[in-house]
């Protein structure tokens, strides 16, 4: 199923878009350590890609500010928060016991300036959330986001705060239903938990199954009030572009046609793409992009965050192309000269081959199958469920 989004007459969507890009330059900065897969860095070699192919120039580029210790608590708890804010490398053997608590452990290490970077990543997408409340972008960016394993009252994953959850419940200050897209090879279990029993969120996940966190089943479809609004779509390794679109499109336009989100955020994880250090899937950067480039055609506020991706080379590349496709233009394959040019070898070319692939083991009758299950489920769905609004939460102040 090739066509664009129901609100555009064809697959041809050429429109442009009013692109807000959110980028603090010392996300880059943070380090979890020399043995650690998650790399901030990434985030400034995507910048550096960005500045050299000249998307800068086609989009409204904001330094944001950074989150509040009273935002992060809207969601997550503040015994939690005052922990992040007072832990250090050197006084971690002394809360040993809280650190076991909060699971600060070696996926998610007490790293310098561990509550600082935590305020960075969130602020960016926070202050996206209120870019698009305000209307004053189309499409909004945080590539430093994207984090979407963290728990109300613990860190998870490489992930200490839900920024996810944080943008979500800014966006729903205006809007009255919020889809969550994720296409990260890791289900995206924080965010789901969140809002498992409200039909305001709907969660919809396209994953690697039997990968961690574990969760993230066909049959996991939300409770009381949000039940049929949890989907999730888990996949066997080595899914390839054409298999994956096979029910990502299906199942996304299906969703937009009975929920009618009035704004929609993208977790755009790279640890999906061939050759990750975690993931298993076999898709390009032409194949992850293009589910930027279907939900982009929906014409609906979109707000794209990152997430996995732990191949350096690949994860640049990926969401310098996404950005792209979110201001409508078609990058040229040949790398320009940048900062990281010697990641990117031999080929310097945007879309490199895979470094290795993995065999299909999705086949089309369990293909079918997924897909049969979860339109079904979307079937049980009462169209656009509407909310009445009673006092507002004041918004959070717009970016710097």
């Amino acid at each position: 199923m090739d066509t664009g989004g129901n609100s555009l007459p064809s697959s041809s969507d050429d429109k442009k878009r009013k692109v807000a890009y959110y980028y603090n330059k010392e996300i880059g900065d943070y380090y979890y350590g020399v043995n650690h897969l998650m790399k901030p860095h990434r985030i400034t070699m995507a910048h550096n890609l960005l500045q050299n192919y000249s998307l800068l120039k086609r989009m409204q580029l904001i330094k944001p500010r950074k989150a509040t210790f009273p935002e992060l608590c809207g969601f997550h708890s503040d015994d939690y928060i005052h922990f992040l804010r007072r832990i250090t490398p050197e006084t971690a053997d002394d809360y040993a016991e809280l650190c076991t608590r909060f699971n600060l452990l070696e996926d998610c290490p007490v790293i310098n300036h561990l509550y600082d970077f935590c305020l960075t990543y969130a602020g960016g997408s926070i202050s996206a959330a209120t870019g698009l409340n305000k209307h004053s972008c189309d499409i909004a960016i945080n590539w430093s986001g994207g984090l979407h394993h963290a728990k109300c009252a613990s860190a998870s994953g490489f992930c200490y705060v839900n920024d996810i959850v944080l943008a979500i419940l800014e966006l729903l200050k205006h809007h009255q239903r919020v889809l969550y897209v994720d296409i990260d090879v890791h289900h995206g279990d924080g965010v789901e938990e969140a809002f498992y029993t409200t039909d305001r969120v709907m969660t919809l996940s396209f994953h690697q199954r039997d990968l961690f966190p574990g969760t993230g089943h066909v049959n996991d479809i939300g409770h009381k009030k949000g039940k049929y609004y949890a989907v999730n779509v888990p996949m066997e390794r080595g899914i390839t572009d054409d298999n994956y679109h096979t029910l990502f499109k299906p199942i996304v336009s299906k969703v937009m046609e009975v929920y009618r989100p009035e704004a929609v955020v993208l977790q755009c994880g790279a640890d999906s793409l061939a050759g990750d250090k975690l993931g298993f899937f076999n898709l390009t950067i032409k194949g992850h992009g293009e589910c930027v480039k279907f939900l982009r055609s929906f014409n609906v506020p979109l707000l794209l965050l990152g997430g996995g991706g732990y191949t350096l080379r690949n994860v640049p590349r990926c969401w310098c192309y996404e950005t792209g496709v979110a201001v409508g233009v078609e990058l040229d394959n040949k790398l320009p000269h940048n900062d990281y040019s010697e990641y990117f070898g031999p080929n310097y070319t945007l879309h490199d081959p895979p470094a290795r692939t993995f065999e299909d083991k999705n086949y089309p009758a369990d293909l079918e199958r997924i897909k049969t299950r979860v339109l079904d489920n979307l079937s049980k769905l009462q169209h656009a469920p509407s909310v009445q609004f009673y006092e507002r939460p004041p918004d959070a102040d717009l970016e710097e």
